[in-house]
């Protein structure tokens, strides 16, 4: 099974990325920040305390003096646990509002900026893996948070601070912890950058499951159809496997390195002790020393042992995060612009001048297309598949850019137009058209979202969708399902088409809209959208030729060029291309006998 190519944004650019919110929040990072320094601070300041009391303790002897100076320490190594107390609480509420709020700023502009990339972009992407981008994009802060704040911060703050006490009490101590800690995050951060490509490796490995999933699961009806269930078993479980290694390999390196970091805890334990031993020999440590060197000791590998297990958490969540970036980095195919201004329609003219396209794999659509449609005419796009019909829809829509020539509207350039006014003019009814998994009432209502009820009703008894909805036990409160497959594809058609209705823009755009229609469900809906084109400009893609037999002109496309054009009589006098479909229709070949059967032609756009 083909899976969806790795690409990865840079470290940097994660980074980049991530400070770019972080800074809007300085208070609740000086917080988090301030009680992390305070809790070390803290830590090494409490074992001095804790070495005064075993000092004065082991002398031997107890008078009023001894025991006042013993108590001083004791409530000194109690205030440092108390203090240490009241910085963690207010570090976890500033960590976690810090995090939480970041978070959130995250998905929205991962979201914002992934929906407007163009129509190409999703038709050459798994949604299921751009979901999960979306997903991990926030959650790696999360895990960067908690391993660069929360632990190799912690780390580093406590690993200097007592390197420069015990430095005071014995350089050679001092001198001693410093080189073998170095050593030790040398050692670690060496092998974490081993283990990087292991880790990266296993995040793609993941993306490729989730998208095999996805990719499948949203299939299940083709899946069944086709007896492919133990076809996709092979394939999905194929990607499983290449993810099931990808975490062997990584797991046992952790294996080795753990068994690495217990050699060197070891030694240097034994080592610090070693050197204490021999200080103490000569009279330069104190007991109290040796509890302090300990103290600090396992303070110190508690909070050293752990950096390995975060520069490799590190790692995978740069990993994770770089695969966001990487497309909040990638340009828009499509953008508005500079200085583009809102498109204003009068009469609803348009003009394809010149007009040539082709897909970047492919050969050419359309080569040098003119067509003019005055304001308010209703012109049908008729021709053999791979013609270019429903390319020419999309490119008004301006879901691609052309390569040459132009495209106007009222005499405006659509490409300099923004794209949220050009399509707020257009309504766009599909041959299979997709819905939300939300009620009925909710995607009728997306033609116009500040309708009211009534208008959305309104719009469903026009499409002659009401009578089905009414039916339903929730009514207009029902929900679809995940692209509406809770109702059937007429049902989807009507309810499509009411959602034009209510938009009621002056330019309308059917691609072949009651090819999903019943005989008896059709005639409702032609009657329907006779009342919706009046005053419009209307530009029909058919098939079936007996849907647009009066229309106003028929345009015969051909090899990406006008071929003729014509009204539906006008265009059988002629004896050309029209007259040869009409005649295949008409003569019983794959003729519509009123029980559906019709011709459906597949969209000329290459798979992607």
């Amino acid at each position: 099974m083909k899976t969806e190519e790795k690409k990865v944004a840079k470290a940097r650019d994660v980074f980049r990325a991530y400070w770019r919110h972080t800074r809007n929040y300085p208070v609740y990072v000086g917080f988090s920040v301030g009680s992390i320094v305070v809790i070390q601070i803290c830590s090494i300041i409490g074992p001095l305390f804790l070495r005064q009391f075993i000092n004065i303790i082991s002398l031997g002897s107890v008078s009023p003096d001894i025991i006042h100076q013993a108590s001083m320490a004791l409530v000194g190594f109690a205030s440092m646990l108390v203090v240490i107390w009241i910085a963690w609480r207010v570090e976890m509420y500033a960590g976690t509002q810090t995090c939480a709020r970041i978070m959130a700023d995250l998905s929205k502009e991962a979201f914002a900026y992934l929906m407007r990339h163009s129509y190409q972009f999703f038709t050459s992407s798994f949604s299921g893996a751009l979901t999960r981008r979306v997903g991990r994009y926030s959650d790696s802060f999360n895990k960067l948070w908690d391993s660069l704040i929360g632990s190799v911060l912690h780390a580093v703050l406590y690993t200097v601070g007592i390197i420069i006490v015990l430095w005071y009490k014995h350089p050679v101590l001092g001198a001693s912890l410093a080189g073998a800690t170095l050593l030790f995050i040398v050692v670690q951060i060496v092998m974490a950058h081993y283990q990087q490509p292991l880790r990266a490796k296993r995040a793609e490995e993941d993306s490729n499951v989730t998208a095999a999933l996805a990719d499948s699961i949203s299939n299940h009806s083709t899946v069944q159809l086709f007896s492919g269930n133990q076809f996709e078993e092979k394939g999905v479980g194929a990607v499983i496997d290449r993810l099931l290694k990808a975490l062997l390999r990584t797991w046992t390196a952790d294996i080795w390195i753990y068994g690495v970091q217990s050699i060197f805890s070891v030694t240097m334990n034994i080592g610090l002790l070693w050197i204490g031993f021999k200080l103490w020999e000569a009279g330069s440590l104190t007991v109290g020393d040796f509890v302090l060197i300990q103290t600090y000791f396992i303070g110190l590998l508690d909070k050293v042992w752990g950096l390995g297990r975060e520069f490799r958490n590190i790692n995978t969540a740069l990993a994770d995060a770089g695969e966001m970036v990487y497309i909040l980095k990638l340009p828009y195919e499509i953008k508005d612009a500079k200085g583009a201004k809102k498109l204003h329609v009068d009469k609803g003219e348009v003009w394809f001048d010149d007009v040539s396209f082709g897909f970047k794999d492919g050969a050419s659509i359309l080569n040098t297309f003119n067509l003019t449609i005055a304001g308010g005419e209703r012109v049908a796009l008729v021709g053999p598949s791979g013609a270019g019909k429903s390319t020419i829809t999309k490119l008004l829509l301006r879901l691609y850019d052309i390569h040459d020539g132009e495209i106007k509207i009222d005499g405006q350039n659509i490409s300099k137009v923004t794209q949220d006014s050009l399509r707020n003019e257009i309504s766009f009814v599909p041959q299979e058209p997709v819905l939300f998994h939300r009620t009925l009432m909710e995607n009728i209502r997306y033609g116009r979202r500040g309708a009211s009820d009534k208008d959305v009703i309104e719009a469903a008894k026009q499409a002659h969708c009401h009578e089905f909805i009414s039916q339903l036990k929730d009514g207009y409160n029902t929900y679809v399902g995940e692209r509406g497959v809770k109702l059937s594809g007429g049902e989807r058609q009507r309810v499509a088409i009411a959602r034009a209705i209510l938009k009621n823009s002056p330019i309308l755009v059917l691609d072949e809209a009651t090819s999903s229609l019943d005989s008896e469900s059709e005639a409702l809906i032609q009657d329907a959208l006779k009342t919706l084109m009046e005053g419009k400009t209307v530009i029909v893609i058919a098939h079936r030729l007996s849907t647009i037999m009066n229309m106003d002109r028929i345009v015969v496309i051909e090899n990406g060029v006008v071929a003729a054009t014509g009204t539906h009589d006008e265009l059988l006098e002629h004896k050309g291309l029209y007259h040869k479909l009409w005649s295949i229709q008409a003569g019983g070949f794959i003729a519509d006998d009123g029980s559906g059967t019709e011709i459906v032609e597949e969209d000329e756009e290459p798979a992607v």
